[in-house]
Protein backbone atom coordinates (compact mmCIF):
# COMPACT_ATOMS: atom_id res chain seq x y z
CA UNK A 1 0.00 0.00 0.00
CA UNK A 2 2.72 2.44 1.07
CA UNK A 3 4.93 1.64 -1.92
CA UNK A 4 2.08 2.01 -4.40
CA UNK A 5 1.04 5.34 -2.84
CA UNK A 6 4.63 6.57 -3.06
CA UNK A 7 4.83 5.69 -6.75
CA UNK A 8 1.49 7.40 -7.46
CA UNK A 9 2.64 10.49 -5.57
CA UNK A 10 5.86 10.65 -7.58
CA UNK A 11 3.86 10.28 -10.79
CA UNK A 12 1.53 13.12 -9.75
CA UNK A 13 4.48 15.39 -8.95
CA UNK A 14 6.11 14.51 -12.27
CA UNK A 15 2.98 15.35 -14.25
CA UNK A 16 2.52 18.64 -12.36
CA UNK A 17 6.08 19.67 -13.16
CA UNK A 18 5.65 18.59 -16.76
CA UNK A 19 2.47 20.64 -17.16
CA UNK A 20 4.19 23.71 -15.74
CA UNK A 21 7.17 23.25 -18.03
CA UNK A 22 4.95 22.84 -21.08
CA UNK A 23 2.86 25.87 -20.09
CA UNK A 24 5.88 28.14 -19.93
CA UNK A 25 7.33 26.50 -23.07
CA UNK A 26 10.94 26.43 -21.96
CA UNK A 27 11.67 23.05 -23.48
CA UNK A 28 11.94 23.72 -27.18
CA UNK A 29 15.12 21.94 -28.22
CA UNK A 30 15.20 19.30 -30.97
CA UNK A 31 15.07 16.36 -28.56
CA UNK A 32 12.79 17.86 -25.92
CA UNK A 33 9.58 16.01 -26.78
CA UNK A 34 11.27 12.61 -26.88
CA UNK A 35 13.16 13.37 -23.68
CA UNK A 36 9.94 14.35 -21.89
CA UNK A 37 8.31 11.09 -22.93
CA UNK A 38 11.29 9.10 -21.62
CA UNK A 39 11.09 11.04 -18.37
CA UNK A 40 7.38 10.25 -17.94
CA UNK A 41 8.04 6.56 -18.54
CA UNK A 42 11.02 6.39 -16.18
CA UNK A 43 9.28 8.43 -13.51
CA UNK A 44 6.11 6.33 -13.44
CA UNK A 45 7.35 2.80 -14.06
CA UNK A 46 6.79 -0.08 -11.65
CA UNK A 47 10.26 0.24 -10.17
CA UNK A 48 9.50 3.78 -9.02
CA UNK A 49 12.05 5.68 -11.12
CA UNK A 50 13.13 9.02 -9.68
CA UNK A 51 12.05 12.36 -11.12
CA UNK A 52 15.08 13.96 -12.73
CA UNK A 53 15.11 17.70 -13.28
CA UNK A 54 18.08 17.23 -15.55
CA UNK A 55 15.97 15.08 -17.83
CA UNK A 56 13.19 17.67 -17.95
CA UNK A 57 15.73 20.33 -18.90
CA UNK A 58 17.81 18.10 -21.15
CA UNK A 59 18.34 20.72 -23.85
CA UNK A 60 20.17 23.03 -21.43
CA UNK A 61 17.57 25.82 -21.48
CA UNK A 62 15.64 27.24 -18.57
CA UNK A 63 17.90 26.03 -15.77
CA UNK A 64 17.87 29.63 -14.50
CA UNK A 65 15.83 32.68 -15.59
CA UNK A 66 17.28 34.15 -18.80
CA UNK A 67 18.92 37.53 -18.22
CA UNK A 68 19.82 40.17 -20.75
CA UNK A 69 18.53 43.17 -22.69
CA UNK A 70 15.44 43.77 -24.83
CA UNK A 71 15.10 46.66 -27.25
CA UNK A 72 11.39 47.45 -26.84
CA UNK A 73 10.87 49.53 -23.68
CA UNK A 74 13.43 52.20 -24.54
CA UNK A 75 13.78 52.05 -28.33
CA UNK A 76 10.41 50.67 -29.49
CA UNK A 77 10.63 50.47 -33.31
CA UNK A 78 13.74 52.65 -33.54
CA UNK A 79 16.22 49.80 -33.77
CA UNK A 80 19.05 49.04 -36.18
CA UNK A 81 22.05 46.75 -36.31
CA UNK A 82 24.59 49.34 -35.09
CA UNK A 83 22.57 49.72 -31.88
CA UNK A 84 22.49 45.96 -31.35
CA UNK A 85 26.23 45.60 -31.91
CA UNK A 86 26.96 48.48 -29.53
CA UNK A 87 24.66 46.96 -26.92
CA UNK A 88 26.51 43.66 -27.17
CA UNK A 89 29.82 45.51 -26.78
CA UNK A 90 28.52 47.34 -23.72
CA UNK A 91 27.17 44.15 -22.16
CA UNK A 92 30.73 42.81 -22.17
CA UNK A 93 32.64 46.00 -21.34
CA UNK A 94 30.45 46.86 -18.34
CA UNK A 95 30.90 43.40 -16.85
CA UNK A 96 27.22 42.49 -17.14
CA UNK A 97 27.98 39.52 -19.38
CA UNK A 98 30.32 38.09 -16.76
CA UNK A 99 27.46 38.31 -14.25
CA UNK A 100 25.18 36.21 -16.45
CA UNK A 101 23.45 38.79 -18.64
CA UNK A 102 23.76 36.90 -21.90
CA UNK A 103 20.75 37.71 -24.10
CA UNK A 104 20.62 40.58 -26.60
CA UNK A 105 17.03 40.53 -27.84
CA UNK A 106 15.52 42.31 -30.83
CA UNK A 107 11.86 43.15 -30.38
CA UNK A 108 9.25 44.20 -32.93
CA UNK A 109 9.98 46.08 -36.19
CA UNK A 110 13.13 44.28 -37.36
CA UNK A 111 11.62 42.84 -40.58
CA UNK A 112 10.18 44.14 -43.82
CA UNK A 113 6.39 44.35 -44.07
CA UNK A 114 6.31 41.69 -46.79
CA UNK A 115 7.94 38.26 -46.99
CA UNK A 116 10.10 37.27 -49.96
CA UNK A 117 8.89 35.19 -52.91
CA UNK A 118 9.52 31.96 -50.97
CA UNK A 119 7.54 33.22 -47.99
CA UNK A 120 10.55 33.87 -45.78
CA UNK A 121 10.85 36.72 -43.30
CA UNK A 122 13.19 39.44 -44.57
CA UNK A 123 15.30 41.67 -42.30
CA UNK A 124 14.58 45.35 -42.94
CA UNK A 125 17.18 46.52 -45.46
CA UNK A 126 17.30 50.09 -44.14
CA UNK A 127 18.10 49.07 -40.56
CA UNK A 128 19.62 45.58 -40.76
CA UNK A 129 21.50 45.64 -44.07
CA UNK A 130 23.95 42.91 -43.00
CA UNK A 131 21.12 40.53 -42.13
CA UNK A 132 20.30 38.72 -38.91
CA UNK A 133 22.78 35.85 -39.43
CA UNK A 134 25.72 38.27 -39.48
CA UNK A 135 24.35 40.00 -36.40
CA UNK A 136 24.00 36.67 -34.59
CA UNK A 137 27.59 35.80 -35.51
CA UNK A 138 28.78 39.10 -34.02
CA UNK A 139 26.81 38.60 -30.81
CA UNK A 140 27.96 34.98 -30.47
CA UNK A 141 31.59 36.04 -30.90
CA UNK A 142 31.13 38.14 -27.76
CA UNK A 143 30.02 35.07 -25.84
CA UNK A 144 26.41 36.29 -25.87
CA UNK A 145 23.11 35.05 -27.30
CA UNK A 146 20.77 36.72 -29.79
CA UNK A 147 17.02 36.83 -29.38
CA UNK A 148 14.35 37.82 -31.87
CA UNK A 149 10.63 38.62 -31.96
CA UNK A 150 7.60 37.29 -33.78
CA UNK A 151 3.86 36.97 -33.25
CA UNK A 152 1.16 34.29 -33.27
CA UNK A 153 -1.01 36.38 -35.60
CA UNK A 154 -0.98 37.61 -39.19
CA UNK A 155 1.02 40.71 -38.21
CA UNK A 156 3.01 41.76 -35.17
CA UNK A 157 1.64 44.25 -32.65
CA UNK A 158 3.28 47.20 -34.45
CA UNK A 159 1.60 46.21 -37.74
CA UNK A 160 4.94 46.85 -39.44
CA UNK A 161 6.01 43.24 -40.09
CA UNK A 162 4.41 39.83 -40.70
CA UNK A 163 3.40 37.50 -37.91
CA UNK A 164 4.03 33.77 -37.99
CA UNK A 165 0.43 32.53 -38.23
CA UNK A 166 0.46 29.60 -40.66
CA UNK A 167 4.24 29.96 -41.14
CA UNK A 168 5.45 28.60 -37.81
CA UNK A 169 7.55 25.74 -39.19
CA UNK A 170 9.10 27.94 -41.86
CA UNK A 171 9.90 30.77 -39.46
CA UNK A 172 11.31 28.43 -36.81
CA UNK A 173 13.69 26.95 -39.38
CA UNK A 174 14.66 30.47 -40.48
CA UNK A 175 15.44 31.48 -36.91
CA UNK A 176 17.49 28.31 -36.42
CA UNK A 177 19.44 28.92 -39.64
CA UNK A 178 20.24 32.44 -38.50
CA UNK A 179 21.56 31.20 -35.16
CA UNK A 180 18.79 32.65 -33.00
CA UNK A 181 18.85 31.60 -29.33
CA UNK A 182 15.63 33.11 -27.97
CA UNK A 183 12.19 33.84 -29.42
CA UNK A 184 9.77 36.32 -27.87
CA UNK A 185 6.35 35.39 -29.25
CA UNK A 186 3.50 37.90 -29.02
CA UNK A 187 -0.22 37.37 -29.58
CA UNK A 188 -1.57 40.32 -31.59
CA UNK A 189 -3.77 40.09 -34.72
CA UNK A 190 -4.39 36.38 -34.19
CA UNK A 191 -7.89 36.06 -35.71
CA UNK A 192 -9.38 35.73 -32.21
CA UNK A 193 -7.69 32.40 -31.60
CA UNK A 194 -6.89 31.36 -28.04
CA UNK A 195 -3.22 31.53 -27.00
CA UNK A 196 -3.65 27.94 -25.82
CA UNK A 197 -4.30 27.08 -29.47
CA UNK A 198 -1.65 29.30 -31.01
CA UNK A 199 1.44 29.00 -28.80
CA UNK A 200 1.89 25.20 -28.93
CA UNK A 201 2.15 25.35 -32.73
CA UNK A 202 5.29 27.47 -32.56
CA UNK A 203 6.60 25.45 -29.62
CA UNK A 204 6.46 22.28 -31.73
CA UNK A 205 7.97 24.11 -34.70
CA UNK A 206 10.93 25.17 -32.57
CA UNK A 207 11.34 21.59 -31.36
CA UNK A 208 11.60 20.54 -35.01
CA UNK A 209 13.94 23.36 -36.03
CA UNK A 210 17.22 21.59 -35.27
CA UNK A 211 18.33 24.24 -32.77
CA UNK A 212 17.60 24.80 -29.08
CA UNK A 213 15.75 28.12 -28.85
CA UNK A 214 14.29 29.52 -25.64
CA UNK A 215 10.58 30.23 -26.16
CA UNK A 216 9.26 33.30 -24.33
CA UNK A 217 5.50 33.93 -24.35
CA UNK A 218 4.05 37.44 -24.47
CA UNK A 219 0.28 37.96 -24.55
CA UNK A 220 -0.23 41.65 -25.28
Amino acid sequence: MGGNFDRQWKKAVLMAVLLLVCFFNVLVGPSAAAQLQRTIESGSNSSGGELSRRQLLANGLGHTPPMGWNSWNHFSCKIEEKLIRETADAMVSTGLAALGYKYINLDDCWAELNRDSQGNLVPKASTFPSGIKALADYVHAKGLKLGIYSDAGTQTCSLTMPGSLGREEQDAKTFAAWGIDYLKFDNCNNNNKSPKERYPVMSKALQNSGRSIFFSLCEW
